[in-house]
């Protein structure tokens, strides 16, 4: 019997290219020269593995430099038209679909209303699924183009097969995408113990990964926006209710059961305010879009959340209880943020979700203020607190990541139940 803790050859040559095109993809255009400086292999084996990625259709040519004294350089990067990925917000009036290539751009989009169902769980899962045969349809590919479907939802995702990453993985570490076995538990939409993937899958054949909006918001950040070169940072949500991504190590810190992150449901005040999770004193009930809105009390009736915070917004310029109200709010954020600084030490905090960029730019300064005053004095002067910078779809960009990392990651090896590995790249119109 072979020794289960030896790498073969096999693991070697995907750890080759897996390392040479997840390098291509954020660093890219590169050289060969610079791949084989940048990743310590030798010319023959940089010659080899670029030459299969350039073969599957994984990896083209972007042009050429100037080299001293010789030929030129050929540049290489990641083949955006490879194939497609798309990203699903469950939000909290809306489900999201979007469309991308493989350079994230987007390609076509669906905004569905959740209307008078709610999150009623079968209703959610027949939006995505219209939605994802909407955006297919729009961009007039197929469904065979897509390398998976990631979805952000609120709440706890339980991946159910003892995999600690979103669609679980085999023995040898590369995610399957299967999402059968995901359980969602979300107390403040009324989910409890969603067999959530399981639904999903009756409905679609392709790649399936799932995982808390919060964690593909911070998957996003860190990724492309305000976290990016950040080993340590926490990536905050503030929408109609509050989350958290925590990155340790350069990696999202789950906890035992994935439930780590939930940050709007730490206690702000003991006995206060009631929260949408039935506990009182929550930081989402003084902070959320929703409660925010609630405290005012004098948002038009009939508007959306985004409209009400409009109106707040305004309404602070001329009004000197709404002024107190959004100031109340910022000590309130900023004592939130002292306990993120004082229990994770990270290097960066970031603001995000639509309700933190409305919010966010005019409470920034007063943020700050109140998490020096409230966080240890050393950790928090390591600490630098920012805006998101990929705007309010950004957990949607976030729900795309997760297909797109399996394929770095498994260094681009079918999707397919049934695999075989294409001869030609999607062209992306």
């Amino acid at each position: 019997m072979a020794d289960r803790g030896k790498r073969t050859v096999r693991d070697l040559r995907r750890g080759n290219r897996s390392a040479l095109l997840r390098h291509l993809y954020f660093e890219g255009p590169l050289s060969r020269q610079e791949l084989g400086r940048d990743s310590g292999l030798s010319a023959g084996s940089i010659s080899n593995v670029v030459g299969d990625l350039i073969a599957d259709g994984l990896v083209e040519e972007a042009g050429s430099v100037d080299s001293d004294g010789g030929r030129p350089r050929i540049l290489l990067r990641v083949a955006a038209g490879y194939g497609c990925v798309v990203g699903v917000d469950v939000g909290e009036t809306r489900v999201r679909v979007e469309l991308f290539d493989l350079a994230l751009t987007e390609l076509a989009a669906a905004d569905l209303p959740l209307s008078d169902s709610g999150h009623d769980v079968d209703h959610v899962v027949r939006l995505i699924l219209d939605g994802l045969s909407a955006v297919v349809r729009d961009a007039g590919i197929s469904e065979s183009d897509v390398l998976g479907v990631g979805v952000g939802v609120p709440g706890i995702v339980e991946q159910g097969d003892g995999a600690n990453a979103p669609g679980g993985t085999n023995g040898s570490g590369v995610d399957l995408g299967s999402g059968e076995g995901i359980v969602v538990h979300g107390q403040t939409i009324g989910w409890d113990a969603v067999p959530f993937g399981r639904l999903l899958r009756a409905g679609t054949d392709l790649p399936l990964y799932i995982d808390n909006g919060a964690k593909t918001l911070g998957q996003a950040e860190m990724w492309f926006g305000a976290g990016r070169g950040a080993g340590s940072a926490v990536i905050a949500l503030l929408g109609s209710g509050v989350g958290a991504c925590v990155v340790a190590d350069g990696k999202p810190y789950r906890g035992a059961t994935s439930s780590a992150g939930e940050w709007g449901h730490t206690t702000l005040q003991v006995g206060g305010r009631l929260c949408r999770c039935g506990a009182r004193g929550c930081l989402e009930a003084y902070v959320g879009a929703e409660a925010l809105l609630e405290r005012w009390g004098r948002a038009p009736e009939g508007q959306s959340e985004e409209a009400g915070l409009t109106a707040l917004l305004a309404a602070a310029d001329q009004d000197p209880s709404a002024a107190a109200l959004l100031a109340e709010t910022a000590e309130y954020l900023g004592a939130g943020i002292a306990d993120l600084i004082n229990l994770f030490n990270p290097e960066r905090i970031v603001i995000g979700g639509w309700a933190g960029l409305m919010i966010g730019p005019r409470l920034l300064p007063a943020v700050r203020e109140a998490a020096v005053a409230y966080a240890l004095h050393h950790p928090c002067a390591q600490t630098s607190i920012e805006m998101g910078r990929l705007g309010p779809d950004a957990v949607t960009v976030g729900a795309a990541t997760l297909p797109l990392a399996r394929l770095l990651d498994s260094g681009g090896a079918p999707w397919n139940r049934n695999p075989t590995v294409r001869e030609a790249r999607l062209e992306v119109r």
